[in-house]
């Protein structure tokens, strides 16, 4: 018995090989070029206009008061009472010195553990601890967590997980250099948000996938997507009276920057938020058509959009509870806090925070989405075509049969 030949539907009539797939036509690049050119020019002009200028931007606050300072200690022994009946713990300092802490006797300590003391100075020889604790020495634990990330990543993904890791540290140089400083200034938070995760957009895709046609086709279904959660996300935080202050931190905002609007600091993080599932989602919807394309050179345009969406809608579906599920995971304190309280499910979903996280959740999964057809239709048109698709090198068939 002879096996039959394999062969690539290509459609509902047609057969091929698989194959690599052309170079788009140069005519394609340059529409897509003229395309992303003013996304570009657009980018930086809006950096430019939104980019504080000199005294913009509110002084930073210091953490601690003048006399005191924050001190590296080591747990030296276990806590004991002093004589005014306050739980103390007794420290190594960084220079050899013994001293004791005041410490929450909620909290349970080992000896040798690294923590940050507050010391206070101006009360040196007047009490008997004259330490403070703040918080955990997390660096090392930190670091090598920081480090498997990397390792793994650089592991399985190569040289494209370094250019990633590299993407990503040029983020968060966006956010801390021309983000957080202009919505401290009072700049116009939607189009801080629009003008941060295109730049973004624009150096983490290249850098990780190349200037190549298909990165250019998930950028603009990016961008798009992006358009979209912002427009629909200006609604809806407006119509749920969506007010960014739910949380302490949220309000104590204006007290040290007068100039900030905490419900456009809402909306634009809620746009920010949706900026990494979006590129998720598009870039792997531009790289299902260009496969689907090299196993199916023949197929048409319309079979390539159909058989993508296919991946596509499993994609979607994954993502709605993707999304649910880090929210929960994220916000469990909350929730169990709320679930606590006796009122009706109605009246805990609509309160102020969870509701601004419902809003941040429907309003990201709309705009992804809706940018998982769009892609892909750009996608679908701008692969290269039947005619553009290279040849694969005929099969060898078998000099013999076999049974």
């Amino acid at each position: 018995m002879t096996p039959a030949p394999v062969h690539g539907r290509a459609d509902g009539h047609a057969h091929s090989h698989g194959g690599p797939v052309a170079p788009a036509p140069t005519r394609t690049r340059l529409v897509i070029a003229c395309l992303v050119l003013p996304a570009i020019v657009a980018t930086a002009l809006g950096m430019w206009m939104l980019w504080p200028k000199a005294g913009e931007v509110p002084d930073r606050i210091p953490v601690v008061v003048d006399g005191s300072s924050f001190v590296e200690v080591t747990v030296a022994g276990p806590p004991g009472e002093d004589a005014s009946g306050e739980v103390t713990l007794p420290i190594e300092l960084p220079d050899g010195g013994a001293s004791r802490m005041q410490v929450d006797p909620r909290f349970d300590f080992e000896t040798g553990d690294g923590l940050v003391a507050l010391h206070i100075g101006d009360l040196q020889g007047e009490i008997a601890a004259p330490y403070v604790f703040m918080e955990h020495q997390r660096e090392l634990p930190l670091a090598l967590l920081a480090g498997a990330y990397v390792l793994v990543v650089l592991l399985v993904a190569r040289w494209r997980g370094l250019a990633a890791i590299a993407g990503l540290g040029v983020a968060f140089a966006v956010f801390l250099g021309f983000t957080f400083p202009a919505l401290l200034a009072g700049k116009d938070a939607m189009a801080v948000a629009l003008v941060t995760s295109s730049a973004v957009m624009l150096v983490v895709l290249y850098l990780a996938h190349g200037l190549t046609t298909r990165t250019s086709v998930a950028l603009l279904g990016t961008l798009a997507g992006l358009a979209l959660t912002a427009a629909v996300g200006t609604w809806a935080t407006s119509a749920s009276k969506i007010t960014g202050a739910t949380s302490e931190t949220a309000q104590m905002l204006p007290s040290m920057a007068a100039g900030v609007d905490l419900q456009g600091i809402a909306l634009c993080g809620l746009v920010l938020a949706g900026m990494g599932v979006l590129n998720d989602v598009t870039i792997t919807q531009a790289s299902a058509v260009w496969e689907l394309r090299a196993l199916a050179p023949l197929a048409s345009r319309r079979a390539l959009f159909a058989r993508a969406m296919r991946i596509g809608r499993d994609h979607i579906a994954s993502t709605v509870y993707t999304i649910a599920f880090a929210y929960v995971g994220a916000a469990l304190p909350l929730l169990l806090t709320v679930w606590l309280l006796d009122q009706s499910p109605v009246t805990a979903l609509t309160s102020g925070e969870i509701a601004e996280e419902i809003v941040r959740t429907l309003v990201g999964s709309i705009g992804l989405v809706l940018a998982i057809p769009i892609t892909t239709a750009i996608a679908a048109v701008v692969v290269p075509g039947p005619s553009d698709a290279v040849p694969a090198l005929p099969r060898r068939e078998p000099a013999e049969a076999v049974t």
